[in-house]
């Protein structure tokens, strides 16, 4: 080790405030370090949305009676097609109704997988509710569950019998031909 002329070992490193990044190493409370470029006021989050109301109530399957059919008969087939918009085209409907399917052979009960959807949907839309009776509303009656979220997805704009990334094409496709002018053909002369 080297010696300084005043008998002090000389140290090649930099003090923790002078880092290669430029920033300090650790902070002091007492002392206050404004940077250049940065803003002194502080963010400050908007407020969260209010929840709002299913648009239909868990009863009401009478609106849709061949959908109701289909959901106390097989509920894999209503809970795929849910499943499929809630997330947005990265599981297809077959995946997700096989796997519904395959739970409730194995376990004989379908509910403690749909109800993590109908949360995950509530977070999507906020839609009022909370993790606790979304599983006591799936436990007790799971036909009325399915029925009242494909309701709810319709009732958002959603063509449930072409999926997720048929809706991304019809709405794609009707905002492309929203902005080009129809195509004139001619017709045919006799």
């Amino acid at each position: 080790m080297y010696q300084q002329e005043d008998g002090k070992p000389f140290n090649n490193q930099q003090p923790p405030s002078a880092a290669a990044t430029g920033f300090p190493v650790s902070f002091n409370s007492n002392t206050s370090a404004t940077y250049s470029g940065a803003s002194t006021t502080e963010y400050v989050p908007p407020p969260p949305k209010p929840l709002v109301d299913w648009s239909t109530g868990l009863c009401d399957c009478c609106s849709n009676p061949g959908k109701s059919c289909i959901t106390f008969w097989c509920p894999c087939i209503t809970f795929g097609q849910v499943a499929e918009i809630i997330d947005k085209g990265s599981t297809s409907c077959g995946a997700s109704g096989a796997l519904y399917t395959l739970i409730c052979c194995v376990i004989g009960c379908g509910c403690l997988y749909s109800c993590f959807y109908r949360s995950k949907m509530r977070q999507q839309y906020g839609l009022k509710g909370n993790d606790c009776t979304d599983c006591m509303i799936h436990c007790c009656c799971e036909a009325c569950a399915l029925c009242q979220e494909y309701r709810e997805l319709e009732n958002r704009g959603f063509n449930m019998v072409i999926g997720w990334h048929g809706n991304v094409e019809q709405r794609t496709r009707g905002i492309a031909m929203a902005t080009t002018a129809p195509a004139v053909e001619s017709g045919m002369n006799r």
